[in-house]
């Protein structure tokens, strides 16, 4: 359902990288950001097909302008929870090290992008023009040259292996490990059975 909520830029704290692969190879992934604020909530913001009433996602079809490019605005609940507790997908969260100035730019640029595609749409394309790729140019407008030309973020499920090599990822785990140590699912599912049996 469609929800209204104000949010204070001045609050936001946090900018959180969130990887959901959807292959049983690593390559294909869904990757978009949320952002955290002083209240506790949450907004995450995720480039996505806009599909049509009984249309289904194909990555070939997603190469020949078969589906308009959206940026979904919503609760992180609802974005991680979608995938991990209904599409029971493996989901993982790693915090940027970002400042919250670099946070609130980094949104306020995704914003314009959102508002920009209201006002004239585009196509969505698997390669060049898609969740992972949204979040490289908007960082790339902030900062050029922070994140380089990679086949990681062509296959999105190796985009946190470069977020990670790039040092953007807030953590002191050993690339053998950060991985794992950073995946909530599990976890997420077990908040929305909490949250199901407390109604």
């Amino acid at each position: 359902r469609w929800e209204t909520h104000d949010y204070d830029l001045a609050d936001l704290e946090s900018a959180w990288f969130i990887v959901e692969p959807f292959a049983d190879w690593r390559g294909p992934a869904h990757t978009f950001l949320s952002f955290g604020f002083r209240d506790g909530r949450h907004l995450a913001v995720s480039a996505e097909v806009r599909k049509e009433v009984g249309e289904t996602y194909s990555p070939l079809a997603g190469l020949f302008r078969q589906y308009e490019l959206m940026l979904v605005l919503g609760d992180e609940r609802d974005l991680v929870g979608l995938r991990a507790a209904h599409r029971r997908d493996a989901v993982h969260l790693y915090r940027l090290r970002a400042t919250p100035a670099q946070a609130r730019a980094l949104l306020e640029r995704l914003l314009a992008e959102a508002n920009a595609l209201a006002a004239r749409p585009a196509f969505y394309n698997t390669l060049t023009a898609n969740c992972t790729t949204t979040i490289v140019d908007a960082v790339d407008a902030l900062a050029p040259g922070t994140i380089p030309m990679s086949w990681r973020t062509r296959l999105p499920g190796y985009s946190d292996d470069l977020a990670f090599d790039l040092g953007l990822i807030d953590t002191d785990l050993p690339r053998e490990t950060y991985r794992d140590a950073h995946r909530i699912d599990g976890l997420a599912r077990d908040a929305e059975a909490a949250g199901l049996e407390g109604e």
